[in-house]
């Protein structure tokens, strides 16, 4: 029979043993974690600004605002929730500065086009035979399901993007919008209200598919 060595203790969080490396004057580590989530950063961007122009800057200075912060983070949140909130806070002075409002492109609500698994609204709603009258019906939901984004307050789009489009839970949610789950889940059931009167006329056209 053989001896039994100690429980290891668990792994460190990949991101956090990335971040600690950072802070100690690792500036490979801090690359690592700009690689890992600069396209998903650029994604969110894209979603709250018009010009395409202004993506690459405010991305980056996102990852400049989090290099700045580093030290202020303890692992009690997922690293994309807090590096989340820092490119939303970050877009949203770019566009002040610039006065221009926050929108949700058609294109992101599609995916923009990335090979990746990250959901969408209009992924879930609807699923064509490509033919011409599906494909026009899939652009009426989409321009309907933008426009009705659009609408929403900052709050709700910014909670139903959260959980629709970036996947994150509930949990994750309250801790990038600093508020309580309850006040999480109120906003994405009111979000969800609002897009669905806008668009479920158009959906019900659609046989068997209902919002």
């Amino acid at each position: 029979m053989t001896a039994t060595s100690p429980a290891s203790p668990e792994p460190v969080d990949g991101d956090l043993r990335l971040v600690e490396r950072t802070v100690a004057g690792d500036q490979r580590a801090y690359e690592l974690l700009v690689m890992k989530y600069q396209r998903r950063i650029e994604r969110l961007v894209g979603r709250m600004v018009r010009d395409v122009d202004l993506i690459p800057d405010i991305t980056q200075e996102t990852f400049l605002r989090a290099y700045r912060a580093l030290h202020q983070f303890r692992g009690e949140a997922q690293f994309y929730t807090w590096l989340y909130r820092i490119a939303v806070n970050t877009a949203k002075k770019a566009l002040v500065d610039i006065k221009r409002n926050p929108v949700i492109a058609e294109t992101s609500l599609r995916g923009g086009g990335d090979e990746d698994d990250e959901t969408s609204l209009l992924d879930r709603e609807l699923s064509t035979d490509e033919t011409p009258e599906t494909v026009l019906a899939a652009q009426e939901v989409a321009a309907a399901v933008n426009a009705a984004m659009e609408a929403l307050p900052d709050e709700l789009r910014q909670a139903i993007t959260l959980r629709e489009i970036e996947g994150l839970s509930y949990e994750e949610i309250s801790v990038a919008m600093a508020c309580p789950i309850g006040t999480v889940r109120s906003r994405i059931f009111r979000a969800r209200e609002a897009i669905s009167a806008k668009v479920k006329p158009l959906l019900e056209k659609q046989t068997g598919k209902r919002w």
